[in-house]
């Protein structure tokens, strides 16, 4: 056999292991998820009044209805409202999302819009843990294993929960407002003279006058907590108006004040959530990539965010949005929470 070197056949290989290099090196590339970009081209906040699929689907205790936008292969990303509010905080974040080809999920919490108890015998409970557990019981019911939470008010609170007790169920997190876990014992707790003030409403709920006038005027209640938390947003009648018939739910008033009456250690909770109750009781750190926001004229109760940055021990950022924006930061500006949406899931 030759010891001399065929050129030729030395260049051949040379192009081959060239060639398979590049087409291993492209094929790492394309396993790798390209960066979703949000289609604002043509956006405008405001302008969306409707969403593009509405559904109603068994899921734990309850017949849940719920928004869906965007493909039914893509990421899963779960929105969640707060009180007095509901899945028209989300009507503009929604399909920016769905532009850049996440599945988006915006159901309705329990005691809200067409959101009903499979039962009649039911405890109409509204403590956190039980609303955390009706997004798990949502994304089992909808085949999701995994999903990006986003939300704010109880929406955040429920998210934060999910990201601590169930992260293998949470890719990521946004969270407005920040850490929200709470408990009854902190609950007992009073708090300076200005600090209570800003709750007045839940100390009226603890009272029957507070139940009834609530169940009388839940509509123009509704109103006053969405100017008094938000003082610097101008929404419309019609505004208001699609999502207070969110509010005529059966359920609605016996959530709500149960929610609040428990949060003071004025109701009882169920049997069924109390190792859950306990394990929150602890203050759980958050260990899923996170992002919280702020809007910078929130009237609502809220701490400052280095209170509460050293609870997420993961991948974590704050962002204070600007612009005279509210509690209701999401529907204020859909497009700053959608793009941390985005971000957030970049990280996980």
């Amino acid at each position: 056999m030759s010891d001399q070197v065929n050129p030729d056949r030395r260049r051949f290989v040379g192009t081959a292991a060239m060639t398979l290099a590049t087409a291993a090196l492209n094929s790492t590339v394309a396993a790798q998820p390209a960066r979703k970009v949000l289609d604002t081209a043509a956006f405008k906040a405001g302008t969306n009044t409707s969403f593009q699929s509405l559904k109603q689907i068994d899921a734990g205790l309850l017949n849940v209805g719920f928004a869906e936008a965007g493909p039914a292969g893509g990421e899963p990303v779960i929105l969640l409202h707060g009180w007095p509010y509901d899945i028209y905080s989300f009507v503009d974040v929604a399909p920016l999302l769905a532009s850049a080809n996440y599945r988006v999920i915006v159901p309705y919490l329990r005691g809200y819009g067409t959101t009903r108890f499979l039962s009649d015998s039911m405890i109409r409970n509204g403590q956190p843990s039980a609303l955390a557990l009706d997004t798990i019981e949502l994304m089992n019911a909808l085949g999701i294993e995994k999903a990006t939470l986003a939300g704010f008010d109880w929406g955040a609170r429920s998210a934060d929960i999910m990201a601590a007790l169930w992260p293998e169920r949470c890719k990521a997190l946004v969270s407005v407002s920040g850490y929200l876990i709470g408990n009854q014992q902190a609950g007992k707790m009073p708090l300076p003279p200005e600090a209570e003030l800003q709750w007045w409403y839940q100390f009226y709920f603890a009272t029957e006058r507070g139940r009834a006038g609530y169940d009388k005027y839940r509509r123009e209640f509704s109103k006053l907590i969405w100017r008094l938390a938000s003082p610097k947003w101008n929404f419309d009648d019609a505004t208001f108006d699609r999502s207070a018939k969110a509010f005529d739910n059966p359920d609605h008033v016996a959530i709500v004040i149960h929610n609040y009456r428990w949060r003071l250690g004025l109701a009882e909770g169920e049997a069924r959530y109390d190792d859950l109750e306990k394990k929150l009781a602890q203050g759980p750190v958050i260990a899923v990539p996170t992002i919280t926001m702020e809007g910078d004229a929130n009237g609502a109760p809220h701490a400052e965010p280095s209170a509460y940055a050293k609870m997420f021990t993961g991948k974590y950022s704050h962002r204070t949005i600007d612009g005279g924006i509210g509690h209701n930061l999401p529907q204020e500006a859909p497009q700053a929470f959608a793009q941390a949406v985005v971000d957030v899931m970049a990280q996980g």
